[in-house]
């Protein structure tokens, strides 16, 4: 975007770009990783065990809005 599109464009706009760039960075953060790569990186920066959680539960959350996993459900809520 040029500088002059982006002052024509509506500030709510932008920030919806912006949020879903975060999405985005948040939810391809640790592609590539396994779980075991994670903690050994974590053992040197723990707040990389706290990003590497964030971006799993996203992904969870839009596997199961897109149907790609289902829901395990517990003993109480199938009864």
């Amino acid at each position: 975007m040029s500088w002059s599109e982006i002052k024509a464009t509506p500030t709510i706009e932008l920030q919806g770009l912006l949020k879903a760039f975060d999405n985005y960075s948040s939810y391809h953060a640790f592609d590539g990783y396994s779980s075991k790569e994670v903690d050994t990186m974590a053992k040197d920066k723990p707040e990389v065990r706290t990003n590497y959680a964030k971006s799993q539960r996203m992904k969870n959350k839009y596997d199961l809005i897109l149907g790609r996993e289902k829901k395990v459900l517990s003993l109480r809520e199938l009864l």
